[in-house]
């Protein structure tokens, strides 16, 4: 059995194509070029949704999205017609279940027990101190932008 001290591109691709096609059915996340840099200005209002994971393996998943690729994610999920608009409270629910998914499989990959923490959904970049980026995914969703950073543990110290 091959120990993994992190996840793949390539694993963290397919667990999100699989938890955003079940979820949401339609069309399909396809790679497309960095457009985006995390520590600069973001492609209009930003939400962050997060969860951690600790014990054998230590990470922080992250799913950012801008304001109209959250209510669209909203709707999808929750069956809402194109008109309809979807409370913030909704927003967060969505978002929050999205990454919990997307999380908990991206955990089910590692090896060792692990934990997997309540999602975190904020309408803010969410960062962890003491963590490096070790995955990032540049997605479209039809004219949707859609980013999926996977960071863990800096065993080098610093912080």
């Amino acid at each position: 059995m091959t120990v993994l001290t992190e996840p793949s591109s390539f694993d963290v691709q397919a667990v999100v194509d699989e938890v955003w096609t079940t979820f949401l059915g339609g069309e399909p996340l396809v790679p497309v070029a960095p457009d985006f840099d995390p520590a600069g200005t973001f492609p209009g209002s930003r939400w962050d949704a997060a969860v951690t994971v600790s014990g054998a393996w230590h990470g922080l998943i992250v799913v950012s999205v801008n304001d109209a690729v959250a209510h669209a994610v909203t709707q999808a999920m929750l069956g809402l017609d194109d008109g309809d608009t979807a409370a913030h409270e909704d927003v967060v629910d969505a978002l929050g279940e999205l990454v919990n998914v997307i999380g908990g499989n991206i955990k089910s990959l590692m090896d060792g027990p692990s934990k997997l923490s309540l999602p975190l959904v904020a309408q803010a970049p969410i960062q962890a101190g003491g963590i490096v980026e070790t995955c990032r995914l540049d997605l479209a969703w039809g004219s949707h932008r859609v980013w999926v950073t996977v960071g863990t543990r800096d065993e080098g110290g610093t912080s």
